[in-house]
């Protein structure tokens, strides 16, 4: 017995000190040699291009002038003369409307985006009212937007019409376990660049159960979806394409082994958990000891 007590005196205090969580665990961005900086001492982006794929939904506008030919093109979708109807992709008159997509509610996705917006379909390719197929498949916004534009120019007066397309922000999705429910689901930003640290910052920030050093993201390209790890302990995260968020990205939040044996969440926790391991233990010890 008492040898025992010494064996527990001994276990303990390495069983506190292996299963709490450490500051390196939680810190984001911790100074790293492997940082790449410039010569003015910063850090380059390196923000990654968005490609459309298959099954996108894009938002398309049409900009005229108040007594632009467009509006006579596009007949048939201003008949009402509103700039708000989610059906309107082209409004004369000076105003804007829309078509939206891959947009994000609770329930996902945004249904008016869905039903009106520009699909991509099984080719690769949006079929515009007026204008015809065009490739969009591994294409930029920007390349797309540029074909529809010389397109709609053949057809109306040159400069009396900007074409806008986009899409619906940048929707993201984050899962983790039911201690971070708080901060996941569908996310939708409207910005034109996302870092995941501004994301999950939107989403509530990460509690100490989250492993930062084992986040997982799965993107979205044309050839297939790539699988990514970062640590976000280690501040040349910031070199990393996957620093950014794309639209459509998943990012997956690891659960700690520690917090998933009952360790690691505070200071407090751990030590009640030790000491009922320790508790169960001597009493398994004294029964059998008793048999």
């Amino acid at each position: 017995m008492k040898n025992f007590k010494y064996l527990l005196l001994l276990i303990f205090p390495f069983l506190i000190t292996t299963s709490c969580v450490t500051t390196k665990d939680v810190r984001y961005m911790q100074p790293n040699e492997s940082l790449v900086i410039n010569e003015e001492g910063l850090v380059p982006y390196n923000i990654p291009i968005y490609r459309i794929t298959k099954n996108d939904i894009l938002n398309l506008n049409i900009v005229t002038t108040p007594k632009g030919d467009a509006a006579q093109f596009y007949s048939s979708l201003n008949t009402s003369g509103s700039t708000t109807a989610p059906s309107t992709n082209a409004v004369a008159n000076g105003g804007t409307g829309s078509i939206s997509g891959t947009g994000g509610s609770n329930s996902g996705g945004n249904v008016v985006f869905y039903f009106s917006g520009l699909k991509v379909d099984s080719k690769g390719d949006l079929n515009i009212f007026g204008i015809g197929y065009v490739k969009a498949e591994g294409r930029t916004i920007e390349e797309v937007s540029e074909e529809i534009q010389q397109k709609v120019n053949e057809n109306f007066q040159e400069g009396k019409s900007e074409v806008r397309l986009n899409t619906n922000g940048i929707t993201f999705y984050i899962l983790g376990d039911v201690e971070t429910t708080g901060i996941t689901g569908e996310k939708v930003v409207h910005k034109n660049t996302l870092t995941i640290t501004e994301a999950l910052s939107i989403s509530g920030g990460l509690n100490r159960t989250v492993d930062r050093k084992n986040i997982v993201i799965h993107r979205k390209l044309p050839e297939g979806i790539k699988i990514a790890r970062i640590d976000l302990t280690r501040e040349d995260v910031m070199n990393s394409p996957y620093y950014y968020v794309q639209n459509g990205d998943e990012i997956y939040l690891n659960t700690r082994a520690k917090s998933l044996n009952g360790f690691g969440k505070d200071p407090v926790q751990t030590l009640t958990t030790g000491v009922s391991v320790i508790t169960t233990a001597l009493s398994i010890y004294l029964l059998l000891k008793n048999l």
